[in-house]
């Protein structure tokens, strides 16, 4: 469970950052770590996809397709589900408790406002099943640098008590990261089922990018089902 320990150590950095530093970044400086965070998003995916890929030129290009269907497919079940209305409900729920907290600080909600938006953000739990089901934990140590930033802020709102979400936040994508390392031995054990999972997370952490970089709005929360969609489409389909 690397990733989410280094998620849980970014959040405390983070803190301590917000309660020993009191400057904020400027414009610039904010526009360049988000450019930083988006390319090494992109170069995290790109090296899912590339470790997924095995086999002959024919057997990757069926491997990219597979993936792309459960994008697809992931998507229009997370629109069935409304996953992403839940997600925006949650941080609908958090920002509310952001603002009550900026009118009288330090508020109340610090450690529950924190765990939500920590816990719901899509990357995270991209991260924790693919270093489950692959040992690769990349996109947790760019979410625990993007947590440690937002920290930072929170600790000027709700002091000390934002930082104690580490806690929640460790044990829940801890949690993620045990249950799909053990999918992967007891379940996943066809050939080309972990590497579907592994191409996939790597498209979806490219479109995370393109939300990091601000190109274009996406609901990320809605393709989070391509996970499941990519091993069992690589099963029925024999292709890997």
């Amino acid at each position: 469970m690397t990733g989410a320990f280094a998620n849980a150590i970014g959040i405390l950095l983070g803190s301590l950052l917000g309660l020993s530093w009191a400057a904020t970044f400027s414009v610039k400086h904010q526009i360049q770590i988000r450019n930083l965070i988006g390319l090494l998003t992109i170069l995290a995916g790109g090296r899912l996809i590339w470790s997924g890929l095995h086999g002959t030129f024919r057997l990757g290009t069926k491997e990219l397709i597979v993936a792309l269907l459960a994008v697809l497919l992931g998507n229009w079940i997370g629109r069935a589900l409304a996953l992403q209305k839940i997600s925006n409900a949650l941080g609908r729920f958090a920002s509310n408790l952001i603002s009550i907290a900026k009118k009288n600080p330090p508020g109340d909600g610090g450690l529950l406002a924190a765990t939500i938006l920590f816990c719901a953000a899509p990357l995270g739990l991209i991260g924790a099943v693919t270093e489950g089901v692959s040992g690769h934990f990349e996109l947790l140590i760019i979410k625990a640098l993007m947590d440690g930033l937002a920290a930072s802020a929170f600790m000027k709102i709700f002091r000390w008590v934002s930082a104690m979400s580490a806690i929640p936040v460790y044990l829940f994508f801890g949690s993620i990261t045990l249950a799909a390392h053990y999918a992967a031995v007891t379940i996943l054990t066809g050939r080309g089922l972990v590497e579907s999972i592994e191409i996939t997370a790597g498209l979806l952490a490219c479109v995370i990018a393109v939300v990091i970089f601000e190109t274009r709005k996406v609901e990320l929360a809605n393709y989070l089902p391509a996970l499941a969609v990519a091993p069992l489409l690589t099963k029925w389909l024999g292709w890997g």
